[in-house]
């Protein structure tokens, strides 16, 4: 991607970002406003299928299957790793309240026995974060996946709007910040090979 274009889109995202912030609550009541049994049913599941375990166990099992992306599996498992430690330092640095918690929706009980109302903090949204982190990795050694890659992750932080869980900007901001740990974990493992390298030591054994 061209620097002129990363800059355009870095623009466009920053200034969602600001509007996002500026109109959050009135997002997240529109956004509820919609709601249907269909439409609860269908995200419920995308929350469930969304968990940390859900993909980290996906992405291990897709990755394993192909034998010369297996080198892989370790960046993907630090970068999953590195966005769940980061989501959760920012989480209680802002301590920002969820949707739900501030009066502004009401939570399906089928999230409260989920125990969403003890939950942590809102800012920025870990689902989001955790499923933005493996696009790159998704867009660059499973291309044919790609766009239903991003459709999924694209549901996910939809989702957790709708459900009032999130802010539109905690989804924008934590899938922002994903992408980027992604970018950043292939970019270094591609000049300096460090979990390849261990890798090669562990299958040798």
């Amino acid at each position: 991607m061209k620097k002129k274009q990363v800059v355009f889109i870095g623009i466009i995202i920053f200034f969602l970002t600001l509007f996002s912030l500026y109109f959050d609550s009135e997002i997240v009541k529109g956004v509820s406003s919609i709601r249907t049994a269909f439409l609860d049913d269908f995200f419920i599941g995308i929350t469930y299928l969304s968990s940390k375990l859900v993909i980290f166990l996906f992405l291990t099992m897709l990755f394993v299957l192909r034998y010369n992306k297996r080198k892989w599996i370790l960046p993907i498992w630090f970068t999953l790793f590195l966005s769940a430690v980061i989501s959760f330092l920012l989480k209680f640095s802002i301590q920002r309240p969820r949707p739900f918690q501030l009066g502004i929706i009401s939570l399906l009980p089928s999230l409260e026995k989920a125990s969403h109302l003890i939950w942590n903090f809102s800012f920025p949204s870990s689902h989001a974060m955790i499923i933005f982190c493996t696009i790159p990795f998704i867009s660059r050694k499973f291309p044919r996946f790609k766009y239903i890659w991003i459709i999924s992750a694209l549901l996910v932080a939809f989702s957790r709007v709708y459900f009032g869980l999130h802010f539109l900007s905690d989804v924008i901001v934590g899938g922002l910040i994903g992408y980027l740990i992604g970018i950043i974990v292939i970019k270094q493992e591609k000049e300096n090979k460090f979990w390849e390298k261990i890798y090669n030591k562990i299958s040798r054994r």
